[in-house]
């Protein structure tokens, strides 16, 4: 890999981990198209602390007050019914559900699912899921409100992500409006969750691979991180921003229009299933 392409593939991270268009499919989708090598999962989970390290930037003084009101629920029960401890409970054990069937399917994950077909249909797929949420939802919760039970289920929507062209933050984001969360409380619980699982995918993913990550490997993944972390943070702000006073319509209308554009190039065969690959 070249450092243009690792600058494109690190912008590319950046602008789509956190809006809900998924960032695996289009890490897997623009390289194909360009006819350049898959990066594989292992480069993309890497690319991530990028990300991760703009989130940790960005709600450093939430995650630090979270982070306290964890650890001191944990010397004091009595302590675990305020919000910073509800949040950390929350983010522990939403973050559950990812970490075991991540682990479980790590080589589905690593081949399958890495399938353009499997891509295309979950773009379309969870865009149709979000869409119900913002019709249906009552979008009137805030982060107050809650609860360790609302992160286990977030969390099983999180899971959902495993399946590239799911989108992390649109399965987790589409789990919190079901739940009643406003948008804006949605996403930025959304960011919150991602940092533990984020966080170990990265690491497992290092360690695993780590002979590959030596030598001519290593500089284009260090540029890669650099600019996810600059377009990453960029986003988080944009995003929270948006969602205030605008619905996610236009990432619904974007994903079903790239899903569809990308079943078509395969069906007339302008687009291989196993380009780049």
């Amino acid at each position: 890999m070249d450092l243009i392409q690792a600058i494109v593939l690190g912008v590319i991270q950046g602008l789509t981990e956190f809006l809900p268009v998924s960032s695996s499919a289009h890490i897997r989708i623009v390289p194909s198209l360009l006819g350049w090598p898959d990066p594989g999962a292992a480069f993309t989970a890497n690319i991530q602390l990028g990300t991760l390290l703009a989130v940790l930037i960005y709600f450093w003084k939430d995650l630090s007050r979270i982070l306290k009101g964890w650890v001191a629920s944990l010397a004091n029960p009595a302590k675990r019914g305020t919000t910073e401890s509800k949040l950390g409970w929350g983010i522990a054990i939403g973050s559950i559900p990812i970490i075991v069937l991540g682990y479980l399917l790590k080589d589905q994950i690593e081949t399958s699912l890495r399938s353009l077909y499997v891509i295309a249909g979950m773009l379309v797929f969870m865009a149709i899921l979000l869409w119900i949420a913002e019709k249906f939802s009552k979008k009137t919760r805030d982060l107050d409100s809650l609860t360790p039970k609302d992160g286990l289920i977030i969390g099983l929507f999180q899971a959902i992500a495993l399946i590239p062209g799911a989108s992390r933050s649109g399965s987790t984001i589409t789990g919190g409006l079901l739940l009643g969360l406003d948008r804006e409380t949605a996403a930025r619980y959304s960011f919150l969750l991602s940092v533990p699982s984020i966080f170990l995918a990265a690491v497992y993913t290092a360690f695993k691979h780590r002979a590959e990550f030596s030598g001519a490997v290593l500089t284009p993944l260090l540029v890669a991180n650099a600019f996810s972390f600059i377009v990453g943070y960029a986003c988080i702000a944009f995003l929270i921003n948006f969602l205030k006073n605008n619905s996610n319509a236009v990432f619904i209308g974007y994903r079903i229009l790239l899903g569809a554009a990308i079943l078509a190039l395969l069906a007339t065969g302008k687009l291989s299933e196993f380009a780049g690959m």
